[in-house]
């Protein structure tokens, strides 16, 4: 007589509500991918990268220059995640209470009432954030790494999710701050916009002038795919992922060359390699794989290390850009064979 509660079988039950878990997730992601599609055309590796970091609880820079859409696409993650969504234009006069909010005296009460800022949503579009003094990227900053704001000795905890995606114009550089390379290295990812190819601009031109597909029209008919439980769950979910003992060691050996190449004069921190690890996981996530691949760490390697290593300065006057030096780096280690 078989007893299907036995202990022998619980294994094999976990294993099966996990695979069938993944595939179920993996589809939704494929979904929102879509989703997304129908007002932000092209850019695959744009939308991967923020997906990417949003089901990790991390934060990206996008470098790109105006008109490109980063807006529309925040706009529209925010939708098909059910949340809410706020956008902060960065000036030079900005001031951290702009940011996070203020004690305002109550002449009602005879006391002091707190008014939440803008970063108190779900995400976040620091817009422009070099535009801004140092002063305020260090608050903003330190509510991305600890999810909270103190003013006066009080914390006031942010809802999550909590994703903030911040971008900077490459052009121009006149009344723009540089950001730190300590506060860089608290974003997950650095994802750099380009114009679109000649098919996909075309197509953004004719949606945009089409009666039924313009992105301002498709946009409030998007519907929610996942909330906060679901995202709590893609989020647990990405800890039944395997990454291998080799996958481990390959992302490890180039986070570390990159602290010896001649041509690097700062290199990588051990953060870069938890996030490679970390974000390997959700490719792996949808393509419907339990398992982590060298070709999952590979894909991210640039999208983590371009805002973390320094060249050195006869590297610069070489015309040597991070990315080109960077790819160099990936092909002088030996991928790992299963």
């Amino acid at each position: 007589m078989n007893d299907d509660t036995s202990p022998a079988a619980a294994p094999a039950d976990t294993e099966n509500d996990t695979a069938s878990g993944i595939q179920q997730l993996s589809r939704t992601i494929d979904e929102l991918r879509t989703q997304l599609h129908r007002v932000f055309i092209g850019q695959d590796s744009l939308i991967d990268g923020l997906l990417i970091a949003l089901f990790c609880g991390g934060h990206v820079l996008i470098e790109g220059v105006p008109g490109l859409g980063k807006t529309l696409i925040a706009k529209a993650l925010s939708r098909l995640v059910d949340c809410k969504f706020n956008r902060i234009q960065f000036t030079p006069d900005l001031m951290p209470s702009d940011i996070t909010g203020s004690h305002v005296f109550n002449m009602k009460t005879r006391e002091f009432q707190f008014y939440p800022g803008p970063v108190f949503t779900n995400i976040l579009l620091a817009d422009e954030i070099n535009r801004a003094p140092a002063k305020t990227h260090s608050a903003l900053l330190e509510i991305m790494e600890e999810s909270h704001v103190t003013l006066d000795g009080k914390h006031y905890e942010i809802e999550p999710p909590f994703f903030t995606i911040a971008t900077q114009n490459p052009i121009e550089s006149e009344g723009t701050y540089a950001l730190p390379e300590a506060q860089l290295d608290r974003f997950m990812f650095k994802l750099v916009i380009d114009y679109p190819p000649e098919a996909d601009e075309c197509e953004i031109l004719r949606n945009a002038i089409s009666e039924n597909n313009a992105p301002d029209d498709v946009l409030p008919h998007l519907t929610p795919l996942l909330d906060s439980e679901t995202t709590h769950n893609v989020r647990r979910c990405l800890q039944d992922i395997i990454v291998d003992p080799k996958i481990i060691e390959f992302a490890n050996a180039i986070v570390r060359r990159t602290r010896s190449w001649k041509e690097v004069y700062h290199g990588a921190s051990p953060r870069a390699g938890i996030t490679l690890l970390r974000g390997a996981r959700v490719p792996a996530l949808m393509a419907g794989r339990d398992f982590v691949t060298p070709d999952d760490v590979l894909d991210l390697c640039l999208s983590t290390l371009r805002h973390r290593v320094i060249l050195t300065p006869e590297a610069e006057v070489e015309g040597r850009t991070v990315d080109g030096i960077l790819e160099d780096i990936i092909q002088s280690v030996e991928v790992p064979r299963f």
